[in-house]
């Protein structure tokens, strides 16, 4: 695993982090965002929205990684750097999939045990693997 992905899944494992928080909390830093800010706004994100099952939260997380590295960051020309952004969530979607054969928590093989569960915990890795390849 890289630096980024041992972040993301020390944060999950031992902080209890939920699955989006710990995999754009460990990007905050490089890209000035204050991590408290980025954990508060990602509180509802885990497993699967809320524990809705819907999109997992790792992914989410992964998503929220490449916008925030790759926008422009300028509110008067919006469109500037947006489809490039939704081209690499594209590509990022199609990587985890390829691994977890889903985007959607409720779809992605799950094994019974203690949380956090073996199953979330490489959806964390690899999310935070993917982000960090291509962030590099």
């Amino acid at each position: 695993m890289g630096k980024l992905a041992d972040c993301a899944v020390h944060k999950f494992t031992e902080k209890r982090y939920n699955c989006c928080q710990a995999v754009i909390c460990a990007v905050c830093e490089e890209y000035g965002v204050a991590e408290l800010d980025a954990f508060k706004m990602t509180e509802g994100f885990g497993a699967g929205m809320g524990g809705l099952g819907d999109t997992c939260g790792a992914v989410t997380g992964l998503f929220l990684s490449l916008s925030l590295a790759n926008s422009a960051g300028d509110m008067e020309k919006p469109r500037e750097t947006k489809m490039d952004t939704y081209k690499k969530v594209r590509a990022a979607a199609e990587a985890f999939k390829e691994k977890h054969e889903s985007l959607y928590c409720r779809d992605i093989p799950k094994e019974k045990g203690e949380q956090p569960l073996p199953s979330c915990i490489r959806c964390v890795r690899d999310a935070a693997e993917i982000a960090e390849k291509m962030l590099a």
